[in-house]
């Protein structure tokens, strides 16, 4: 499943979620796997919870979810950083990862979320300079 993304995509997308976490103290991780087994959402509050992703201080962690031969995925939100983006806020981000995704640019897309997930996230939870990275900016992948 590795494979779907090469090595300077997964470079990209690390520097990406690396680059927002500079900003806050919020976390983003990206799972991907091939195949979804239920929903995107029932699947990604799996995979949150497996990761252990509710963990963090202020519980401002984001999983994104990617299941690529069964064309899912999801973003999801821990309750702290739930509590305040604003309605349809997960909506959007999952729109503009959708339309880069129709012209097959995944990393582009996945990219574009990271950026607009960290975005929101600095706002809320800006970065401190006692900040530790809670959770690792590593691709975690399935089967």
């Amino acid at each position: 499943m590795s494979k779907f993304f090469t090595t300077q995509d997964k470079k990209r997308i690390v520097a990406a979620i690396t680059d927002a976490e500079l900003r806050t103290s919020g976390e983003i991780r990206l799972h991907v796997e091939s195949y979804c087994p239920s929903s995107s959402l029932d699947r990604a509050v799996f995979v949150f919870n497996q990761l252990k992703m509710y963990k963090t201080r202020e519980r401002n962690s984001v999983l994104i979810y990617l299941a690529t031969e069964s064309r899912k995925f999801t973003i999801l939100g821990d309750t702290g950083i739930n509590a305040v983006v604003p309605e349809g806020f997960w909506d959007s981000v999952r729109e503009i990862m959708r339309q880069a995704f129709v012209s097959g640019l995944f990393t582009e897309g996945i990219c574009a979320a990271v950026r607009e997930i960290g975005g929101k996230l600095a706002h809320y939870f800006p970065y401190d300079k006692n900040d530790v990275d809670e959770l690792s900016n590593e691709i975690s992948f399935g089967e």
